[in-house]
């Protein structure tokens, strides 16, 4: 054990910095959304089985809306560029941007080279959480999706309902392959509905019972075209385990809505980013 510094309480009391300032960043214009939301005409429904996955494509100028539809339960959300599946949801650089949580005016931004924004979240019946006592908050970012690998590394045997296999299923069956194949296209999620944080004493990442109740949703303007897969977790409203047969799961729907042709007619996508990519080698 290091012996504690006479300037411990000195170096420990140094004031932070936010990482990533955003007064900068494009700010999505609400009241416009708002406006082309409003009369917006529903063209596809999804219903995604407990401990099951399932693919939706949403045409840029859309909106999306992912509810609870019978009992509390999360769910691991992937999204790609429709017509380029290397643009992908980035949930690190979303993190760092806005927080380990998301809620209305945040956006989901793609990896890098494009960096821009792939969906912009209009309406969510959870913001009114905030952050609880113990830390913990609504959609996050911060989990990467449970998994198979992990799940074997720590408890051995063969779980096949996992976020990541649920999700690699799905696009799979998308595309017309075998899961193994596509996996990689499978990224760190938003967990949708999921409450969790950190432990202060510890560090370690935390999840609590949801606060979601059937008809609750969570709602986003697709800024590209995008393909989405969602998966049900297998840990219900993950108030005990994540991949598990046991909790109790239900299932997710998902609708898409096209606002009128004139509204659709105002919508730009965002431009990827425009740095040169020389990284310094000209």
């Amino acid at each position: 054990m290091p012996q504690i510094p006479d300037d411990a309480a000195a170096r420990r009391s140094v004031e932070p910095v936010i990482c990533y300032p955003v007064e900068t960043l494009p700010q999505p214009d609400l009241k416009l959304l708002a406006e082309i939301r409003d009369g917006a005409e529903r063209v596809s429904q999804t219903q995604i089985p407990p401990r099951e996955a399932r693919c939706f494509s949403v045409p840029a100028g859309h909106f999306f809306r992912i509810t609870s539809v019978e009992g509390p339960q999360v769910g691991d959300l992937n999204l790609w560029n429709m017509n380029d599946l290397s643009e992908r949801f980035y949930s690190g650089k979303t993190r760092a941007l806005h927080g380990t949580h998301v809620s209305v005016g945040d956006r989901l931004w793609s990896g890098f080279p494009a960096l821009r924004p792939l969906a912009t979240v209009t309406d969510d019946t959870l913001s009114w959480y905030g952050i609880d006592e113990f830390g913990g908050s609504v959609h996050d970012v911060i989990g990467t999706r449970c998994d198979p690998y992990t799940h074997h590394l720590l408890s051995g045997g063969q779980y096949h309902h996992c976020c990541h296999s649920n999700l690699s299923r799905a696009l799979a069956e998308h595309l017309g392959t075998d899961p193994a194949s596509i996996e990689f296209h499978v990224h760190d999620v938003l967990n949708v509905f999921m409450c969790t944080g950190f432990t202060r004493d510890t560090g370690q990442y935390f999840m609590k019972a949801s606060p979601v109740k059937p008809g609750d949703y969570l709602e986003m303007f697709a800024e590209i075209d995008l393909l989405g897969a969602l998966s049900a977790c297998p840990g219900g409203d993950c108030s005990a385990t994540h991949s598990s047969d046991v909790a109790a799961c239900h299932p997710l729907q998902v609708e898409v809505f096209r606002p009128r042709e004139d509204h659709l007619a105002r919508m730009k996508s965002p431009v990827v980013s425009g740095y040169d990519r020389t990284h310094g080698t000209r």
